[in-house]
């Protein structure tokens, strides 16, 4: 369009995107944006990816216009592959709400305009990873056979407590040290200084309920941890807060802690079902993770998030 006109800011900045795009029609309206990296990106298997985040447009026509430039962008820079949204790399914000289901939005999750999914589609995109979201209903169900999983853990000395939040500075260091040993394998991995890591945590203490986060130790050090928060956007839409949200587990990936991530999701359940809640969510699983298969013998899939790909050269 001869009255659309893009503005591309480059950063040195290694915590920012090595650009940002801004799409801008009729001179001052702001129709579009999004940022981009192509330095330090996560490895993939034969390709320099490029990553494509914080996008936003008005409608499809600038959604078209930015995605064609965010790609050429990418390429002119070795790109080979890129992929969307993602927000530099998997600690921030990424994926895309595809299948919204007729569950509410809860705290904390990805929301984004139905037909979103519908402009990277339109411009080649296609699936590279899928998420779900799943409801469990029945707090007090306990898989039989985590019961064997918790006697064998326990004669190994492991044990299972909560959050001490008078001593958070050093519990978020504990938690640190598995997640970036527990989460090495995850696809699109990129490591993360601890100073970044807890700072994301941080402006959620108001929010935590010390009962729902769990830490898994052994002879002194902690090799495990659960996250879970309960839904505060219940109370914002003037109901009861009776869910909590199941959002990261993380194991050290030794065969003695094998069961340990079922055995805190079960446990967590059954402490919030003691705290007077009702419902679990378990929260943008990967539709390949271990606790995915536990998680569909008692939980109800209720909305399906996609990460896209493009392959570029």
């Amino acid at each position: 369009m001869s009255n659309e006109k893009f503005l591309i800011n480059k950063s040195k900045l290694p915590e920012t995107a090595d650009a940002n795009l801004v799409l801008i029609r009729n001179d001052n309206n702001i129709v579009g944006r999004c940022s981009l990296w192509w330095q330090n990106t996560p490895p993939y298997p034969n390709h320099h990816l490029g990553l494509i985040g914080h996008y936003t447009v008005e409608d499809a026509a600038a959604a078209d216009r930015i995605l064609q430039h965010a790609c050429e962008q990418l390429a002119a820079f070795g790109c080979t592959m890129a992929v969307a949204p993602i927000d530099g790399n998997t600690w921030q914000s990424y994926r895309l709400l595809t299948e919204r289901g007729e569950q509410p939005t809860f705290f904390l999750e990805p929301d984004h305009p139905d037909d979103w999914h519908c402009h990277f589609l339109d411009r080649g995109f296609t699936t590279l990873a899928h998420y779900t979201s799943a409801l469990n209903t029945n707090l007090s169900y306990v898989e039989p056979r985590l019961k064997k999983v918790a006697a064998r853990l326990e004669d190994a000395g492991v044990q299972i407590r909560s959050l001490n939040l008078q001593r958070i500075e050093e519990e978020l260091h504990r938690i640190y040290t598995v997640a970036i040993a527990s989460f090495q394998g995850n696809f699109l991995y990129t490591p993360l200084k601890e100073d970044e890591f807890t700072a994301q945590y941080r402006p959620l203490l108001p929010y935590l309920k010390s009962e729902l986060i769990l830490i898994a130790e052994h002879d002194g050090n902690a090799v495990g941890f659960l996250f879970a928060i309960p839904d505060w956007l219940q109370a914002q839409r003037g109901e009861n807060i009776n869910t909590i949200i199941i959002k990261t587990v993380a194991i050290l990936p030794k065969r003695i802690y094998a069961g340990l991530g079922n055995l805190l999701v079960a446990k967590c359940q059954a402490i919030a079902h003691q705290l007077g809640y009702s419902r679990a969510i378990h929260a943008l699983m990967h539709d390949a993770n271990p606790s995915r298969n536990l998680s569909r013998r008692y939980a109800q899939t209720i909305r399906g998030y996609t990460l896209f790909a493009k392959q570029l050269i």
